[in-house]
């Protein structure tokens, strides 16, 4: 028979939760810790917004091995489990002298540091987080130092390799760097040899994942740049979006000032004034009766009334769709601002396939940087950083852009960025024409499949506006309209497919005037034969 469990009370049981709250605020007060450690420490590894995460959760959430605390223990990833402990064997086996125990007494020292690097709540006590550090910083080192030894190929085929790539690279799933650099130090016994040993890895990490392909080549500036990363999805961040200071903001937003006190949009300024005085005289009552007046005496006559109810659809048809925006924009209006979604805005510029039928060259950039984006109003090339797209890189995309918009209170570069390119590539026929300029390198099945993952890629957080990719965009826009061939084509469409309403007014007005001639015609040579007769 087994023995009954003890009956705890709720009362009983608040006051353990109590005294386990007074341990733990203890602990962390007693804790030996530089307060100028603690300052440098910054929150960086968050949980993904929601709206990113209603879009697409499969790239948000691990599906092979968990990293940290935040996916610990989920049933669906206890294979992996097994597995990181028989890396943490070998690893052990490797050196007599290593031991987990002592390591795990090593990250006892920078646990509130480690705690502080987390914006979600760690609900696991110091042990039990110190050996999920202890655990998984040893695996990831070990999956990680195939990349310094340039045999990436001999992995890149074998089961699962690339679902644990994406894991890894995902905002939720990622541990400090300070600790991989701390668990190296301890297996290496070297903190340049761990330094050396984490740049290599890490470099060849981001060479097979970044979505733009990019030079890392000057050792001494990647140990520098290493430093001030945060984790693994904070270094390729990094390499790859160039950092805006703030006096740079200030210049951009006073050049901005300054041109919108030119003369040029000060004439524009004057001509949208005579447009919205001109619709309002036209848009009034007296206006409309005198325009309806004649037909009205027309339309009277027999066989117009087909064209009285044309011309009847074509007067009111502006007054209702105006009531109807009237409608909806006071419906909007009554919507909580906070039950809206994001806004999502795909940049107004034109596709791929229309630039370069207006003569625009896309080529490629040899540094990979964003800050590469440019447009030569002269030549007409538009120069874009190479994009390299394989099976990893949706997953990549957006986990970086879920980073950037929880660690970043100012600009988002690398979202502005994904706006462009989602806004230029439309259909398969623009990601054809970017391969085939060399500004895209596809391993996926299709360009149809690379086309719709950059459409899917249009859902952000929130607005934002980036001086230098905004430029473009202009100078780019400004380019394509003041092309003759697409000057052309708007004039076509806006005053001809545009504006069948007006032509059929016209045409009926004409046939008007052909039967009104014919029956004169009629009358008027009857009129002659009786006078001949």
């Amino acid at each position: 028979m087994l023995p009954k469990k003890p009956i705890i009370s709720s009362a009983e049981q608040h006051s353990f939760d109590e005294t386990r709250w007074v341990i733990n605020v203890q602990k962390s007060l007693d804790a030996e810790i530089e307060e100028h450690d603690l300052e440098e420490v910054t929150v960086s590894i968050f949980n993904v917004p929601k709206a990113l995460m209603c879009s697409h959760p499969d790239s948000y959430t691990p599906h092979r091995v968990s990293i940290g605390p935040y996916h610990c223990l989920k049933p669906e990833l206890h294979e992996m489990e097994r597995y990181k402990l028989m890396i943490a064997r070998k690893t052990r086996n490797q050196s007599k002298s290593f031991k987990f125990h002592d390591l795990v007494e090593k990250l006892q020292s920078i646990e509130i540091k480690i705690r502080a690097c987390y914006h979600k709540y760690i609900g696991f006590n110091g042990e039990t987080l110190l050996w999920i550090m202890a655990v998984d910083s040893s695996f990831l080192i070990e999956f990680l130092k195939i990349y310094s030894f340039r045999k990436v190929e001999t992995l890149i085929n074998r089961v699962g390799h690339n679902e644990i790539l994406r894991d890894i690279m995902m905002i939720e799933n990622q541990i400090p760097l300070f600790v991989l650099r701390k668990t190296l130090e301890f297996q290496l016994e070297s903190t340049e040899s761990a330094d050396d040993l984490l740049v290599s890895v890490l470099t060849g990490l981001c060479r097979d994942l970044s979505p733009l392909v990019i030079k890392l080549d000057d050792d001494e500036i990647l140990k520098a740049q290493f430093h001030e990363c945060n984790h693994i999805l904070d270094f390729l961040y990094q390499m790859i979006v160039p950092r805006i200071e703030e006096e740079e903001l200030e210049e951009e937003e006073d050049e901005e000032n300054r041109a919108d006190d030119n003369g040029g949009n000060r004439a524009i300024r004057f001509l949208e004034e005579i447009k919205h005085q001109f619709k309002r005289v036209f848009a009034s009552r007296p206006a409309d009766l005198i325009l309806r007046f004649p037909w009205r005496i027309i339309s009277n006559l027999p066989g117009f009334m087909a064209l009285k109810l044309s011309a009847d659809y074509l007067f009111t048809r502006q007054e209702n769709e105006a009531t109807t925006t009237r409608r909806e924009s006071s419906s909007s209006v009554s919507i909580p601002d906070i039950e809206k979604p994001p806004l999502v805005e795909e940049l107004t510029i034109p596709s791929v396939s229309d630039l370069h039928k207006a003569g625009v060259r896309f080529k490629p950039t040899t540094h990979g940087n964003i800050s590469t984006v440019t447009f030569d109003s002269n030549s007409g090339q538009f120069h874009l950083p190479v994009i390299n797209l394989d099976i990893n890189t949706e997953t990549v995309l957006r986990n970086l852009v879920a980073y950037e918009a929880t660690n970043t209170s100012g600009p988002l570069v690398f979202t502005r960025y994904t706006e462009l390119i989602n806004g230029i590539i439309d259909s398969e026929e623009d990601v054809r024409l970017l391969r085939e300029q060399g500004v895209l390198v596809s391993r996926l099945k299709s360009d149809q499949e690379a086309a719709e993952m950059w459409n899917g890629m249009s859902k952000s957080v929130r607005l934002t506006k980036v001086g230098f990719l905004d430029k473009t965009i202009e100078d780019v826009n400004r380019y394509y309209t003041g092309r003759w061939k697409v000057k052309i084509g708007r004039l076509v469409e806006v005053y001809v497919y545009g504006s069948w309403q007006i032509l059929a007014f016209l045409a009926a007005v004409l046939l008007l005037m052909l039967v009104s001639l014919q029956l004169f015609s009629l009358v008027f040579s009857s009129f002659l034969r009786f006078r001949t007769g």
